[in-house]
């Protein structure tokens, strides 16, 4: 009786013949699972979701996580606005704006990357509210075109038009004054 070799029979055949081939099979069979489980890894860490503590009114902690929000710039904590000659904590205010719209209710970050300071570069959003173009619609923070390509600056526009937030005084663009701090 004579055996029809199968494709099964064929592939062992063949790999018991020739173990380079079944070497180079087996690890690209390694190589395929470790590229899938990479993926797999990448898509679940690009959302960020939780309570935030804000740190400044562009920068948050979710679970640990320190999050920079993309394409804003907004006044550090500790910076000062002058408005009709008097200095007012407008990077304060700025980042209890933000913490009393975030309210201790949830939000979700997208990650866009990592920056300089191993920050988790995020675009926010609560329900249906993109926390990063608020903050510039609300005029505690500016857009960033470097970084955002303009995606803010229709928001940005109104808020200077309206005098809202920050644009309500005279201030320091929050790049110099981190800048001239550093010196």
């Amino acid at each position: 009786m004579v055996r029809k070799q199968t494709d099964q029979t064929k592939w062992s055949t063949l790999h018991k013949n020739n173990p380079l081939q079944s070497l180079v099979a087996t690890l690209l069979a390694i190589t395929i699972v470790q590229f899938c489980w990479s993926i797999s890894v990448q898509a679940q860490e690009q959302y960020i979701t939780g309570i935030a503590s804000v740190i400044d009114a562009d920068t948050l902690i979710i679970h640990g996580n320190r999050i920079r929000l993309h394409g804003i710039d907004a006044p550090e904590a500790s910076q000062t606005c002058q408005h009709n000659g008097k200095h007012w904590r407008c990077g304060q205010k700025a980042a209890l704006a933000l913490s009393d719209r975030l309210n201790n209710r949830t939000i979700t970050c997208i990650a866009n990357g990592e920056d300089r300071y191993k920050r988790i570069v995020t675009e926010c959003s609560q329900g249906n509210t993109n926390i990063n173009a608020w903050l510039v619609e609300k005029g505690w923070a500016l857009d960033w075109p470097k970084y955002s390509k303009g995606a803010y600056a229709t928001q940005q526009k109104a808020a200077k038009a309206s005098r809202l937030g920050i644009w309500d005084s005279t201030f320091e663009l929050p790049l110099e004054w981190r800048s001239r701090k550093k010196k």
